[in-house]
């Protein structure tokens, strides 16, 4: 039982992380560039 116990909290872990990160990538990408300008060089 305990192997399964560690992949199903592996699997959640990834899944929530996963889903935070891609939350958080939207937020970045819908946000209105404001201090984005000065990373051309």
């Amino acid at each position: 039982m305990g192997i399964s116990n560690f992949w199903f909290y592996t699997i959640m872990a990834i899944v929530i992380l996963h889903v935070l990160i891609a939350f958080v990538y939207l937020m970045i990408k819908l946000s209105p560039k404001k201090d984005k300008k000065k990373k051309n060089g």
